[in-house]
């Protein structure tokens, strides 16, 4: 069975300011667990007033106090906008408050604009030393040996699992020569999808945290009673794309009936190359869609993004697509 999980956007709408946003992705953690979804992710967004996830490890916390057992994590940490050595402490220091529920993937994208990237006091060639910089957040939650003189306090052996984080085939060489899982981001750049698992998994090699290639698809998934309303909702994710290629960044929009009286005919196909790989539907539309997937990725897991404007309505989502998957099982 293909193991299920989460990304959250953590996404302020016009009816929800940050605070509800913080707490709705909470909510949804109480609610997946219980679903049984595998793992919950928040990812690292800069200077973008419809999401609320910027102080990942802050977020992490927030929603891992909230449930049991679910494991929650980074989807991920852009690893070029800090310091090593600080995110090994904050990872660190989660696991220890959340023993065995905290993942760490690493992204080697800025996550925001080049103007904000000054004001996180980064410079886009720190990127070049991103797989360095893996191996060095690694090193810093492996247990201290007893000359090591600097050490991550309280980090040093909570062997964090990590995980490398790709849109194209760079992610997938380096998580196949360092053994680690890789997480490919089909929700919004699907055209290396097939290829990068293809060079991952002829290309793995072995490690201490994992003995066989393991890969995990982001993929848009909207489910409601009918194909009809579940393309509905999905206006909401189509306008976002489409206010991004507009320079805007706005909030969450509620979904309209007429999508092609929003968007220009080139926003709406840069918007569908990006969304190729949706999945949009009834609950047995999004069970083949599914199973089509999985049949042609080989996928372990299925990270889901289901952008639903209406907090309960998106719940409803997520769990006509946990018992869609139960049903083909």
């Amino acid at each position: 069975m293909t193991a299920l999980s989460i990304l959250d956007l953590v996404r302020v709408t016009e009816e929800t300011d940050a605070r509800g946003a913080l707490d709705n992705a909470r909510d949804l953690a109480v609610h997946a667990e219980a679903w049984g979804y595998r793992r919950i992710w928040v990812a690292e967004h800069h200077n973008m007033p419809g999401i609320a996830s910027a102080a990942t490890s802050v977020v992490i916390g927030h929603i891992a106090a909230g449930t049991k057992t679910i494991r929650v994590g980074a989807g991920g940490i852009m690893l070029p906008n800090h310091a090593p050595y600080v995110i090994a402490e904050q990872f660190g220091t989660l696991a220890r408050l959340f023993p065995g529920r905290i993942d760490l993937g690493l992204g080697r994208a800025p996550g925001t604009d080049q103007l904000t990237l000054r004001a996180l006091r980064r410079t886009p060639e720190a990127a070049e030393n991103f797989p360095q910089d893996v191996l060095e957040v690694q090193a810093f939650l492996a247990p201290a040996s007893s000359n090591q003189r600097i050490q991550a306090v309280p980090a040093a052996g909570t062997e964090v699992p990590l995980w490398i984080l790709g849109s194209s085939n760079f992610g997938a060489m380096l998580a196949a020569e360092l053994g680690l899982p890789y997480a490919f981001a089909s929700h919004f750049a699907p055209d290396l999808l097939i290829p990068a698992l293809q060079i991952y998994r002829s290309r793995f090699k072995p490690s201490e945290q994992l003995d066989r290639p393991y890969t995990m698809v982001g993929v848009n998934i909207i489910a409601a009673s009918s194909d009809d309303e579940a393309r509905r909702l999905a206006t909401t994710q189509q306008m976002s794309f489409a206010n991004i290629f507009r320079g805007s960044r706005g909030l969450s929009q509620p979904p309209i009936d007429d999508i092609e009286s929003y968007w220009s005919p080139a926003e709406k196909a840069q918007a569908m190359s990006m969304l190729a790989r949706s999945i949009v539907g009834s609950p047995d539309t999004i069970r083949t869609g599914i199973d089509a997937l999985v049949a042609e990725t080989g996928a372990d897991e299925l990270m889901i993004v289901s952008d639903v404007y209406d907090h309960a309505t998106r719940l409803r989502s997520f769990e006509l697509i946990a018992s869609a998957v139960r049903r083909t099982c």
